[in-house]
């Protein structure tokens, strides 16, 4: 079987696979769409039971926007909440790898270090409340529009007290990221412009908050985007730090720095590469230089680390084998899990010494879909619109694929920053709703495109100004190359994606209009002027200062270019991707005399979850099975 859909596949114009898995079990049961919340492709064996993660237990919790430290006396509030004032929680809505508000060090102190976030000049949108018949009133920072105010404070249960850290770069809408302990004595705070052009990566004394100099910094026309904390080889070495950042050398990579401003490369490899963990003098990484779509571990040994110059690096020691992707969860002991899949693999998960060795087969992870019809799988490469590189994707073929019949296609994209679809994983990173279509007698295709993960920082910085545009022109190279081959009906392409895959949907179906007989977007963005700040501006700048890059992308104009059938959903309660972008979409179909679905659901934020995303899945299935 194999052998045979290779020799199809070998005959496409552009497309390139890389492996097939075989149909399987022809005659087994169809998956529901009702039943897809069951399924999972990761270990049932949780990292967490097995390795010592956690950091030791803190004494500090923050409870609506306000500190508060536990005692045995009971719990005592260090800083309270004053109306669009609020303390310790995450601020510049999750961004720059942050999540939380509170910052320990990694040894015994009596000290923390907390956010002040300060939303009074963040606009008001009002999201709808069915249940009690009244507005939501949320902060939603606009593009353009005046953001958060950020502080950092250190809060010292000894006297009592609190000092806030001397912080004067660029205005005061700067972001305050990957805040950094070393030792109890210092801190150190990666400072962004509002504009996301410049960063300096600033040392503050804990003890009186005086700043006390900026070690580097780093400066891009497209964007800086800080999203890694430093970090230690003990707690003692204060001055010797690992720094990550894909503004140096064209990847992201791990470097040796010090107080003195050397910076100096730990791996020299054109890959993108991440930080796993610190044992000992060994600083462990997983490297896409096998391949983007595959993860391998590695380590190398850091000695006499008096300073980043004078430090003795070893060459890299791979730790990992095998064609796949490693998913790697490192303990504070040095031993780690290692959960191996891959395209044909569904995965063991193994526990490891620091050396490598295996000490224990944890889980052998059974087929999530045993027992059920399972359509063929194909897992390749694509060049991207530019010819400079490849694209990974995905292509499922219908249950009982004839090359001599036409089958319909479904697109699902997503495309955006931070994201990878298609990896060397078990059937290619599948969605089990791919299946679902695929066992109904659909092609389904996914792929990814220039903006997204692991290729090095030019191929996510192409979009910069214009999201959207090189996107969907990646996305073409490989439908136009299905198109042309025999077994697909070019008459029946449909797509779909969700958020940033929804502005995808749209994009594609008004900038190629002809393409697409129908369109599913799930709480798309229409109009970047419109989405927040944080991200928002990262990728596109402003309206003022990118006038054209703005009306290129904005989709509030394009409604009449549309000719596929199109369903618009979207979560009444939705803060990520407001009602205003598709309700605005939607009036712009209206002025124009196009006919489409609008879909709400009344409790839902930006995602469905739980009943709601059961319902989600049977409506896409249902409207597929009808327009398509």
């Amino acid at each position: 079987m194999n052998s045979i859909l290779f020799a199809i596949t070998a005959l496409y114009v552009g497309l390139f696979p890389i492996y097939t898995t075989p149909e399987a079990n022809s005659g087994g049961k169809f998956l529901e769409p009702s039943e897809l919340r069951g399924f999972s492709f990761y270990p049932e064996t949780r990292a967490g039971k097995v390795l010592d993660l956690k950091a030791a237990g803190h004494e500090y919790f923050v409870r609506e926007g306000s500190v508060f430290r536990h005692t045995a006396t009971g719990d005592t509030c260090i800083m309270h909440r004053e109306g669009a004032v609020s303390y310790g929680e995450a601020v510049s809505r999750n961004e720059f790898g942050g999540n939380r508000g509170l910052f320990f060090p990694e040894c015994p102190s009596t000290r923390v270090a907390f956010y002040r976030k300060d939303e009074s000049a963040v606009r008001l949108f009002h999201l709808l409340d069915i249940t009690r018949c009244e507005s939501l009133p949320i902060r939603y920072p606009m593009n353009g529009e005046p953001s958060e105010k950020l502080a950092l404070g250190v809060y010292d249960s000894v006297n009592d007290s609190t000092v806030w850290l001397d912080v004067c770069d660029f205005t005061s809408e700067r972001y305050l990221t990957n805040v950094s302990w070393a030792g109890d004595t210092y801190l150190y705070v990666q400072v962004l412009d509002r504009e996301q052009h410049n960063m300096r990566l600033n040392r503050y004394s804990a003890l009186d908050g005086r700043f006390l100099g900026t070690v580097l910094s780093e400066s891009n026309e497209a964007w800086v985007e800080p999203c890694e904390p430093l970090r230690f080889f003990s707690p003692e070495e204060t001055d010797v730090f690992v720094y990550e950042t894909d503004n140096r050398d064209g990847f992201k990579s791990l470097y040796l720095a010090d107080i003195s401003g050397t910076v100096r490369r730990i791996v020299e490899v054109d890959a993108d590469i991440e930080f796993k963990g610190i044992y000992g003098d060994y600083l462990y990484y997983v490297s896409a230089e096998d391949s983007p779509a595959r993860r391998q571990l590695f380590r190398v040994k850091i000695s006499r680390r008096t300073s980043a110059l004078k430090a003795r690096i070893s060459k890299p020691e791979r730790l990992t084998a095998g064609d796949g992707w490693h998913e790697i969860t490192f303990g504070r002991d040095g031993r780690y899990t290692d959960f191996f899949s891959s395209v044909g693999n569904p995965g063991v998960m193994t526990l490891c010494g620091s050396d490598g060795k295996i000490l224990d087969t944890l889980e052998v992870k059974r087929d999530p879909l045993e027992g059920y019809a399972r359509a063929s799988v194909e897992f390749g490469t694509v060049p991207s619109a530019d010819g400079k590189y490849l694209n990974h994707y995905r292509l499922i073929r219908p249950l009982g694929f004839d090359p001599s019949k036409k089958y319909p296609l479904i697109v699902y994209v997503y495309g955006g920053p931070h994201s990878q679809l298609v990896k060397d994983t078990y059937l290619a990173g599948l969605r089990l709703w791919e299946m679902v279509m695929a066992q109904r007698g659909y092609v389904v295709y996914v792929q990814d495109n220039r903006g997204t993960l692991s290729h090095g920082a030019e191929y996510e910085k192409a979009i910069n100004r214009a999201c959207g545009q090189v996107e969907s022109d990646d996305q073409m190279v490989g439908i136009r190359a299905l198109m042309e081959q025999p077994w697909i009906d070019s008459s029946r392409v449909g797509v779909h994606g969700w958020s940033y895959g929804g502005f995808m949907t749209l994009t594609l179906a008004t900038r190629f209009p002809d393409v697409f007989k129908c369109a599913a977007a799930g709480g798309p963005v229409i109009d970047w002027k419109w989405y927040e700040i944080m991200y928002g501006e990262r990728y596109m700048d402003n309206p003022a200062t990118n006038p054209s890059g703005f009306a290129q992308t904005s989709l509030t104009d394009k409604a009449g270019a549309l000719k596929a059938r199109t369903l618009l959903i979207q979560g009444a309660r939705d803060n990520t991707c407001v009602w205003e972008h598709s309700l605005s979409f939607l009036q712009g179909c209206i002025d124009k005399g196009i006919q489409v679905d609008y879909f709400p659901f009344p409790l839902s934020e930006h995602n469905m979850i739980r009943h709601e995303r059961d319902y989600l899945y049977q409506k896409l299935t249902d409207w597929f099975l009808r327009e398509l």
